[in-house]
């Protein structure tokens, strides 16, 4: 998408003052770079197709377009587009249609295309008892910097509810144990939040950085909350997740033992605890950092599971 050029001079005027709408009306920076990509292939698949002023286009071609988008190729991994692909190009014609309405461009029809149905992998929560299985493993661990490290992952993936890129790109100095706040600073979208922890977990934090973080690091530069105790640099995000699962495997819970869990499983739990706790929806949407609150809402039918 980020090659194709627009010979149509109208074209690209639409484009760029579209982007600039969406700017003015707040949108969030990675969609206002995402969403006239969308456009941007759009109005080129019109050039393709001999419509040489945005008056000349009709529903027709808005049906056409998405049969376009069934067989485009994926340029960056291969096969076809997946269905929420070619639901986020829908969606960015949609407001496109929106925006030319809002500049009196009336006559423009509004698509009538369908979005695709979106096939949503069974989320997967572990109860209150097994997160507690999973800290008394974490605590068997003899070597005790690997230990308080091991209560830490924990601490940061289901305490704090952090997706797996967030949690490897923590700094000891987005963690203020006085306060008992966590700073993200590379969320999703690249947003930033401010997460609450408890005192149990202040604790566990507390004592990693101060008494077992040092003993992994060969160098004091190093700034990440998470050493490697091969290199005594940061883990790479990677490396976190292969010691989760070390973790998980040790553990001898029937109904860990039963799933399918990563680090994001964390998450989900975590999300799933505190409505079942009688946290409101909009509350745990901002603790999680999610942009929608329909993102949140999936929760809401995971409760009866535990």
């Amino acid at each position: 998408m980020r090659k194709l050029v627009l010979n149509n001079q109208s074209f690209e005027y639409i484009r760029l003052a579209f982007s600039e709408w969406l700017d003015i009306l707040g949108y969030c920076e990675e969609s206002v770079y995402s969403i006239p990509l969308c456009v941007k292939e759009f109005l080129c698949f019109l050039e393709q197709n001999k419509v040489e002023h945005i008056r000349q286009l009709r529903a027709k071609h808005y049906h056409d377009y998405v049969d376009y988008l069934k067989i485009r190729p994926n340029k960056q991994r291969g096969g076809g587009l997946n269905s929420k692909t070619i639901n986020h190009h829908i969606a960015a014609v949609e407001k496109l249609a929106e925006y030319l309405h809002h500049k009196g461009l009336y006559d423009i029809p509004y698509p009538s295309v369908k979005y695709l149905p979106v096939y949503r992998k069974e989320i997967t929560v572990l109860t209150t008892d097994e997160v507690k299985a999973l800290y008394t493993t974490a605590a068997q661990e003899h070597e005790d910097p690997l230990r308080s490290r091991d209560q830490v992952i924990l601490v940061v993936y289901y305490n704090c509810g952090l997706r797996r890129s967030e949690g490897a790109s923590l700094s000891i100095s987005d963690i203020d144990l006085n306060s008992r706040v966590l700073h993200v600073r590379k969320g999703k979208n690249y947003k930033q939040r401010l997460v609450p922890f408890s005192k149990t977990s202040a604790s566990y934090l507390e004592e990693y950085i101060y008494d077992h973080r040092p003993k992994l690091l060969t160098t004091g530069k190093e700034s990440a909350l998470f050493i490697s105790a091969v290199n005594g640099k940061a883990m790479l995000k990677e490396a976190i997740y292969r010691r989760f699962k070390y973790i998980l495997n040790a553990c001898d819970d029937a109904g860990i033992q039963s799933k399918t869990v990563g680090l994001h499983t964390l998450r989900h739990s975590i999300a799933t605890h505190l409505l079942q706790a009688g946290m409101r929806l909009e509350k745990i949407q901002k603790f999680l950092g999610h942009s929608s609150l329909e993102s949140t809402q999936i929760y809401t039918h995971l409760i009866d599971k535990l």
